[in-house]
């Protein structure tokens, strides 16, 4: 039956596909796809494990058994009964067979996704006592998850952990046998995870949490597929293997369509790939006015490997290179100086001498690092993670690891064009620090007599704070960068990953566009350059209301320039400059945009 959802729509274009369906899990679960040849492999993984836990439960049942009936505890006996009838049971471990033969998953996906399947089965039983060994179902598949991990099993003493697997050439690459497009479907989907997944084959994603801005919608942008955040029950209503189409337009998606609605988003699919074609021939066309204002459209990265896109969409610079993802999903283990200026020299060398704008990590709130340990993984369990230890606050905290960073970068500008960005300063005091420990890593590379480039200091603006402050700011840097997600959220004191308070996110904001009018006034009277690196940037119903405002120079995605491109071409800033100033003091912005 045909049943659609809502949610948000953050990434344009129609998707079409089957549902792959990532379970949440307490044990941490891999997702990529494997080899044809390490099939075998895979499925003798998961027998062990499955053995492994077996035996363990048959050492617990024994040592019940030598126990004092009164002492035993009947409930437990029942319930390891039932546990080992689980563990035996064909269609867990057949479907489980079936998904690494035929899908290529990786053994602990194809358990997680066998669960999803047999825990619907449960649901839809009609005697109670049935339905609540979905919970035992569970259980079991988490005991064979942590076995197949190395982890301690709660039954068994601590194991040797096995040793680690090398992940397969086509790691989240589909073979190219199997050709039916897949739609990622999950609760919720880290950062890192999305990096994961950047280079797989997915046709695109959805999840039931996140907001328009959540750094999970922007990865999306990046990766230039439609998806759709805030679903709510998504992963709960669709089942594994369903035929799914993702409106990235209205933020619909429509579960087991029927024939006429496919051949109806078929053909909207078709018509989005033309559009999209006719925008590449923009590529080498400059980015001027009908009034010859030149405008820079700037690219935003998440790492070097994107540096080609950037080059491929017409960038004329990198305006924001999210350093923070080098970082995540290592596993506690922070990047050495080596490694990061090995990654900002190819970005630079990628871009072909055009300038890039490196920001230096920006952790914390909705990019948790995963390090156990660390104070910004702990801002998780904080009741408002967005306001504690991120940013510039983290790195200031942790002046060892900043220092690394510095270094890195000051080391990759020898070898081009590089400005450096700070995130999320607010303080006169956290600025003359910061501009401390950037001298002092100076000094330490004049020590070791090793090179290093010249840089241009910039400071986001992103906090009311530092919007209302601006000479401190255009004393001490000689840029600016309007970073809006950040922005929005803090003046309308609205966290921007919950969908349960998105309606409230307003770009159109009387006071955000205050803010916004008031920095790039400011930044022009005083001959400095700003920029707007946030997600505002790569909206085309913003883009004429920017450039009436007064801004030059637009940082986004790769994958939105062109479309921007388009709308500066058909601009008459002249014109734009006195209906933008009525914009700014209506009461209902949204309306004068909307005319």
């Amino acid at each position: 039956m045909t049943f659609s959802i809502h949610g948000l729509a953050v990434a344009r274009g129609i998707a079409i596909g089957r549902a792959v369906i990532v379970a949440s899990s307490r044990v941490d679960v891999a997702h990529y796809f494997i080899d044809a040849a390490d099939v075998d492999a895979e499925i003798e993984r998961v027998r062990l494990a499955r053995n492994q836990v077996v035996e363990e439960i048959i050492r617990l049942q024994q040592t019940l058994g030598g126990m004092k009936p009164k002492d035993a505890p009947q409930e437990l006996v029942a319930l390891l009964d039932v546990h080992l009838m689980l563990l035996q049971d064909e269609d867990l471990i057949g479907g489980v067979k079936q998904w690494i033969g035929s899908r290529l998953y990786n053994a602990e996906w194809a358990l997680t996704a066998q669960l999803e399947v047999i825990s619907r089965q449960f649901d839809e039983m009609e005697d109670e006592y049935l339905r609540e060994r979905k919970a035992d179902l569970e259980q079991i598949a988490e005991r064979v998850l942590r076995a197949m991990k190395g982890a301690p099993s709660p039954l068994a003493p601590p194991l040797p952990p096995r040793e680690a697997r090398p992940k397969s050439k086509q790691e989240l690459l589909l073979d190219d046998t199997i050709d039916v497009p897949l739609i990622l479907i999950a609760h919720d989907l880290s950062p890192a995870d999305m990096l994961q997944f950047k280079k797989s084959v997915f046709a695109g994603f959805v999840t039931d949490v996140g907001g328009k801005t959540s750094h999970t919608a922007i990865v999306a942008r990046s990766m230039d597929i439609p998806a759709v955040v805030g679903a709510r029950s998504a992963s709960q209503l669709v089942r594994q293997d369903d035929w799914v189409i993702i409106d990235g337009d209205a933020g619909i998606i429509i579960v087991d369509p029927s024939a006429i609605i496919l051949a109806e988003y078929g053909f909207k699919q078709r018509q989005f790939e033309v559009e999209r074609q006719r925008l590449t021939r923009l590529r080498h066309t400059p980015a001027v006015t009908l009034d010859d204002q030149k405008i820079e459209l700037l690219a935003n990265i998440e790492s070097p490997d994107d540096a080609a896109a950037a080059v491929n969409a017409g960038a004329v610079g990198i305006g924001l290179f999210r350093s923070e993802f080098l970082f995540m999903g290592r596993k506690g283990k922070l990047p050495g100086e080596e490694e990061q200026y090995e990654a900002y020299r190819r970005a630079v060398d990628g871009m072909q001498g055009l300038p890039v704008t490196i920001r230096t990590v920006d952790v914390g709130a909705d990019k948790p690092l995963d390090k156990p340990n660390d104070r910004s993984a702990r801002e998780d369990n904080h009741l408002n993670p967005a306001l504690g230890l991120r940013a510039i606050r983290w790195s200031l905290a942790d002046p060892a690891m900043f220092l690394t960073q510095l270094r890195a970068i000051l080391r990759a500008a020898a070898h081009g064009q590089v400005n450096l960005l700070f995130p999320m300063l607010g303080h006169g005091s956290e600025i003359r620090q910061t501009l401390a420990l950037l001298d002092h890593a100076r000094a330490e590379l004049d020590n070791r007599g090793m090179a290093y480039g010249p840089v241009r200091l910039g400071a986001m603006i992103e906090v009311p704070a530092a919007a209302l402050t601006l000479p401190l700011f255009l004393k001490y840097f000689d840029f600016l960068s309007i970073g809006t997600n950040d922005l929005i959220q803090y003046t309308l004191a609205i966290d921007r990953a919950d969908e349960s308070v998105a309606h409230l996110y307003d770009p159109l904001h009387p006071a955000v566009l205050r803010l916004l009018a008031d920095t790039i006034a400011a930044c022009h009277a005083s001959g400095k350059q700003v920029s707007v690196c946030g997600e505002m940037a790569g909206d085309v119903t913003l883009t004429r209301l920017l450039l009436g405002l007064g801004l030059r120079s637009f940082s986004m995605h790769p994958a939105q320039i062109l479309a921007v491109k388009q709308q500066v071409l058909r601009a008459d800033t002249g014109k734009l400059a006195p209906w933008a100033q009525e914009v700014l003091v209506s009461e209902n912005p949204a309306a004068l945009l909307a005319a």
